[in-house]
C-alpha cells in the first residue's frame, strides 16, 4: 500500500502595506494634502475660543461627525464644563492600543491685531520680498508652494495636526491599510483654559482610557523644520498678583509724592523676583534639580543658532538660567505673562492708579512640588512686607496695612518625562526614519506645556510628543498660521506612524 504524502504548504500574509517607503508616503501625503484643503478650511473656520462653550460646543459635533465617517465609535466623557471626546477604533487581532491626544480649543482673538478679514475667515498668503505676506484667492491653494502659508486661530495650534490626522486615516482607508494596534483617539476641548477638568475626568475613566502608548500630537517641530520628537514637557500653574493703592484712582497733580502708586509697587515687587540674568532668586526655587554629565551632553547636542534665534526675536540678549536654550528649560521658570494698570495710549490720563495687577505663569518640572514653589512665591511676597489675601481686602485691612496684596492660584498640571529609549521612543523614531531617511531631533522635554501627565500618572502610560507644525506660527498670538510644507509633512508623519509595527 503505498503512502500518502501529505505536504502542507503555509503561507504567510502580512498585512498590506506596511514598511512603505519615505517615497510612497511622499506620494500618497502630496494627494492628501490637496484632498485635505477643504476639510482645513471648513474646521478653522469654526470659532473655538475656549471660554465660549456655544463655540466648543459645535467643534465637538464637528468632531463626532468626521471620525464617525472615519469608522470610529465615538463617546462624549463628561465634565463640568466642555466634554472630552474619546473616538475608538479596534482592529482584528491586535494586542495593543495606542492613544493618541489632540487639542481643538484655542486661544481668544483680538481681531483688530490680524491682518484679514477675520481670525476664523481661513486666509492663504505668500511671502513677499520685503518679508510681508500678500493675501491670495483661497481657489490658489492646490497649485500651493511650500512656503505658502493659512492665517487663521488655531491652524497650527492645534486644529491642523486635527485635520492631518483625519486624511491619513483616509488614505489608509483607500489603500486597505490596517495598523497593527488599535487606536484610541481623546480629544481635548479646554487645553486652552490649562485642561482643568482633566486629571479628574482621566481617573474617572480610567478603564475606558486603557492603552499601552500615548501619542501627542501638537506643538512646533525644530526651528530647522527636521522631523522631532519630544519626550517630555513641562508642567504649568498660574498665579494673579494684585497690589493697591488709593480705593479710586487720585489726581497725580495733587496726590503724587503723597499716596503710594500700586503700579510701581508691583514692578518693584516682581523685579525682586529675578536678578538681571533672569533666574529666579527666591531661595529654594530650584531645589531638587540635578542634571548628570550625560545628559548635560545631550542637552547641549540639541541643534540650536543662538545668534541666528536671537536676530529672528530681534532681541540682545538671553537670560542665563542655564548655558544653552535646552538646558534653561529643564528648570522651573517664573514669567510674567501680562500687567494693568491705569490707562495707557488714547486713553491715558494722569492719575495715581487704584491698583495694580500682574498674571504669572509658572512652568513646572518633574524635580519640583507645584505646591511648594507657589508657597515659596507667596511667602516672598510676604517678605517684602506685604499683608496677602486670597480676596479683594476689606476696607479695615487696606487701613491697617502699608502694603496689601491679593494672591490666588490655580495648579493645571505637572510636568511628564519620557525615556527616549523606551518602546515608544524607539517605535516613533524608526517610523520619521523610515519616513524622512534621517534621525530624527529628539528633545528630552520641551519649554512648552500640554497636559499629559494625567494620562501618565494615571493611566500609567509612555507618552511622547510628534510635533508636524512650523515653529514661527504665532501660536496664540494674531496672525496665527501653518506654512503648507509643513502641513503635508505633518500628514507624512502621521502616515509614517500608522504604518509602523509596534
Amino acid at each position: 500500500m503505498k503512502k500518502l504524502v501529505v505536504i502542507c504548504v503555509v503561507v504567510l500574509f502580512a498585512p498590506v502595506g506596511w514598511a512603505q517607503s519615505g517615497a510612497q508616503l511622499d506620494t500618497w501625503a502630496k494627494e492628501a494634502t490637496i484632498n485635505s484643503f477643504p476639510m482645513l478650511y471648513e474646521l478653522l473656520s469654526i470659532p473655538n475660543d475656549a471660554l465660549r462653550s456655544a463655540e466648543i460646543a459645535l467643534n465637538v459635533q464637528w468632531c463626532e461627525r468626521n471620525f464617525k465617517d472615519r469608522g470610529f465609535i465615538t463617546k462624549r466623557i463628561a465634565t463640568p464644563k466642555a466634554p472630552l471626546l474619546l473616538a475608538e477604533k479596534k482592529h482584528p487581532g491586535t494586542q495593543q492600543t495606542v492613544l493618541i491626544y489632540l487639542q481643538i480649543d484655542g486661544q481668544p482673538v483680538d481681531p483688530s491685531r490680524w491682518f484679514q478679514e477675520s481670525p476664523y475667515k481661513p486666509t492663504l498668503k505668500k511671502p513677499t520680498a520685503d518679508g510681508q505676506w500678500e493675501a491670495i484667492s483661497w481657489k490658489k491653494i492646490k497649485a500651493y508652494e511650500d512656503d505658502w502659508r493659512v492665517f487663521a486661530r488655531s491652524a497650527s495650534d492645534a486644529k491642523g495636526p486635527v485635520v492631518m490626522f483625519l486624511n491619513a486615516m483616509d488614505v489608509l482607508l483607500r489603500k486597505k491599510i490596517t495598523p497593527n494596534y488599535n487606536i484610541k483617539v481623546i480629544m481635548d476641548f479646554e487645553e486652552e483654559l490649562g485642561s482643568p477638568h482633566l486629571p479628574e475626568a482621566v481617573a474617572a475613566n480610567r478603564e475606558l482610557l486603557k492603552a499601552d502608548q500615548l501619542v501627542i500630537f501638537d506643538g512646533p517641530k525644530h526651528r530647522s523644520g527636521k522631523p522631532t520628537l519630544t519626550f517630555g514637557a513641562r508642567g504649568i500653574s498660574t498665579i494673579q498678583l494684585t497690589t493697591y493703592g488709593p480705593v479710586v484712582p487720585q489726581h497725580s497733580g495733587h496726590f503724587g509724592n503723597y499716596v503710594p502708586n500700586p503700579a510701581l509697587r508691583l514692578a518693584k515687587l516682581l523685579a525682586s523676583m529675578k536678578d538681571d540674568q533672569g533666574r529666579v532668586t527666591i531661595p529654594g526655587f530650584y531645589d531638587g534639580i540635578t542634571i548628570d554629565d550625560k545628559t548635560k551632553t545631550l542637552l547641549a547636542a540639541f541643534p540650536h543658532n543662538e545668534k541666528e534665534f536671537m536676530n529672528t526675536l530681534q532681541i540682545g540678549a538671553v537670560d542665563k538660567v542655564g548655558p544653552n536654550y535646552q538646558e534653561a528649560i529643564q528648570y522651573p521658570s517664573l514669567n510674567i505673562r501680562g500687567m494693568q494698570s491705569g490707562w495707557i495710549n488714547d486713553k491715558v490720563r494722569t492719575i495715581v492708579p487704584a491698583w495694580a495687577r500682574a498674571e504669572i505663569d509658572v512652568r513646572l518640572v518633574l524635580e519640583s512640588e507645584p505646591e511648594r514653589l507657589i508657597g515659596l512665591i507667596r511667602n516672598h511676597i510676604e517678605q517684602q512686607g506685604y499683608f496677602v489675601v486670597d480676596r479683594k481686602p476689606t476696607p479695615k485691612e487696606r487701613t491697617q496695612h502699608p502694603k496689601v496684596a491679593t494672591f490666588t492660584y490655580e495648579i493645571s498640571y505637572q510636568s511628564f518625562r519620557t525615556n527616549l529609549n523606551s518602546k515608544i521612543g524607539t517605535w516613533l523614531r524608526n517610523a520619521l526614519r523610515r519616513a524622512f531617511e534621517e534621525d530624527p531631533i529628539r528633545v528630552r522635554m520641551s519649554g512648552g506645556s500640554i497636559p499629559i501627565s494625567p494620562f501618565v500618572n494615571t493611566l500609567e502610560i509612555p507618552a511622547v510628543t510628534v510635533p508636524t507644525v512650523n515653529r514661527d506660527n504665532n501660536q496664540h498670538s494674531p496672525n496665527e498660521n501653518i506654512r503648507l510644507g509643513d502641513f503635508r509633512n505633518g500628514i507624512k508623519t502621521i502616515l509614517a506612524v500608522l504604518t509602523e509595527k509596534l
